[in-house]
């Protein structure tokens, strides 16, 4: 381990972070974030969303260009990279390994018709016990969408992957994926401990669609003279761990047992949870997932309730008041302004969900949407604060369907960015779910660095690789307004039960 060198790579749909980890420290060198805007995300029509992996690539080497920029001596001892990325995507390549189409992303919504038809037909029982999840609008359906409506490019598929895997690909020129991928896609099989043969029979795809299973934690490939040359990192060296985004979080977190829980708030929101039963939820409003460390003899399963409407709607509103202000909002300031509007916003209420088919809504797309909008009291301060209760309520939401599964949320661990940089997104978060909220100075990048060094024997255990990981703050319930927000949250919930979308 001494002088040992990682370096993480977090691919989402906002943005690619790149991060040099000093592996015997456990402390990060230097970390880069490229774009410094938010990436694009086509939508050609209602519902879809899409990106060129050709994007993440070369975003991929902007990041690694400007760590080396700055700690090129650093970047060259690199041992090992780790990879974390958005979930749920679809990539097809052919045999030369050209991408076929834009990959669809997490967050488009077209499927859905493909996964709940097969949930049916399978027959629910069935897919919940060796799926753990409808196919739901996951991988597999975003396939059978391609298979159904692009002929033409279905027929000239290789390999499917997701995005980490076409991200591992670019590196070592090797295709492979992970159980804990194939899980996410709702491509695994838990009881054959495989990918599923019975779902792959169900939509007639061919089982040699599926890549190379390696395992999460492991030398799946070794960095191509090519990729080296681009990127400026040695050659050969492993890519030795690969994760979703949500999972990687929670690793990144040290969040690997039963009982323990970590949240995100970035585009998406996200609690996740892990227990070592396969629980699930029959109406399938979260999910359930083989987690980073699961084994066939010391079961892990991550329970993601995931609200896709939360910092999207944040960026939303500063891009879109910034051009009627003509002049630029900052994160900082929006929150600097909700501080000074009293909890429940004087009554403006927003629900926040306006970027695809909501999960916990049972795949309704019921629309974002403002309400009890006041023009002679309310102001920019009073939406900037409705959204961080919006977006915390929905969130809570999902709590209570996770609770309701046997889920308790006493301690919930994040790390300190994106929205939970703000102290009132912060403290409402706490207040409302009644957990205690743990911050930490880490990210995915980090995550996926300390995965690297676990996959390459780097450190020989997960304490190991944690002993660097440090707290930033507590966050206990403010008992002050727990009645209050109770109060709110259920005239919240009231509204929601009242959306025609999910009436109907």
């Amino acid at each position: 381990m001494p002088g040992s060198i990682l370096l993480g790579l977090d691919v989402g749909s906002s943005s690619i972070k790149a991060s040099l980890l000093d592996a015997e420290k456990g402390v990060v060198i230097s970390s880069a974030t490229s774009p410094e805007t938010e990436l694009s995300i086509s939508a050609p029509k209602p519902d879809w969303a899409e990106q060129d992996p050709e994007l993440w690539w070369e975003h991929i080497k902007q990041a690694i260009w400007t760590i080396g920029s700055k700690n090129n001596a650093a970047l060259r001892k690199t041992a090992a990279v780790g990879i974390s990325y958005q979930m749920h995507g679809l990539v097809l390549v052919d045999k030369l390994g050209k991408v076929l189409r834009q990959a669809i992303i997490w967050c488009d919504s077209r499927a859905v018709p493909y996964g709940q038809k097969a949930f049916r037909e399978i027959g629910e029982e069935k897919c919940l016990r060796r799926l753990l999840n409808s196919p739901g609008n996951f991988t597999a359906a975003k396939l059978a969408y391609v298979k159904d409506r692009e002929p033409d490019i279905y027929k000239k598929i290789y390999k499917l992957m997701l995005p980490g895997d076409y991200i591992a690909f670019r590196l070592t020129g090797e295709i492979s994926t992970t159980p804990s991928g194939l899980s996410e896609g709702v491509l695994w099989d838990v009881v054959e401990n495989a990918p599923s043969k019975m779902l792959l029979s169900y939509f007639g795809f061919p089982e040699d669609f599926i890549p190379v299973v390696v395992p999460t934690f492991s030398e799946q490939g070794s960095i191509t003279e090519e990729a080296a040359k681009e990127l400026g990192i040695p050659k050969n060296i492993p890519v030795a761990y690969r994760a979703g985004d949500q999972p990687n979080n929670a690793f990144s977190l040290n969040v690997l047992n039963s009982g323990e829980l970590s949240a995100t708030a970035g585009t998406s929101g996200v609690v996740y949870g892990i227990t070592d039963r396969p629980l699930h939820d029959p109406l399938q409003r979260v999910n359930t997932f083989v987690h980073v460390n699961h084994k066939v003899e010391e079961n892990r399963y991550g329970i993601l309730l995931c609200v896709n409407g939360a910092g999207s709607l944040n960026r939303w509103l500063k891009q879109i008041l910034s051009f009627s202000n003509q002049k630029q909002l900052t994160y900082d300031k929006m929150n600097r302004l909700a501080e000074t509007i009293p909890a429940g916003a004087e009554g403006v209420l927003i629900l926040p969900f306006g970027n695809g088919a909501e999960r916990t809504l049972r795949n309704a797309n019921p629309g974002a949407s403002i309400h009890n909008l006041n023009f002679n009291i309310h102001t920019t301060a009073h939406l900037f604060r409705a959204t961080n209760e919006g977006i915390i309520f929905a969130l809570n939401y999902g709590i209570d369907i996770m609770k309701s599964m046997g889920i308790d949320v006493n301690i919930v661990k994040a790390g300190y960015a994106n929205m939970f940089l703000s102290p009132l997104f912060q403290q409402i978060f706490a207040t409302v779910t009644g957990a205690t909220l743990k911050l930490y100075r880490t990210d995915g990048a980090q995550g996926a660095a300390r995965g690297a060094g676990i996959g390459a024997g780097v450190y020989k255990s997960f304490n190991e690789a944690f002993e660097g990981l440090t707290s930033h703050q507590v966050i206990y319930p403010d008992e002050r307004t727990v009645s209050l927000y109770r109060e709110i949250y259920n005239r919240w919930k009231t509204i929601l039960a009242s959306i025609p979308a999910l009436t109907s």
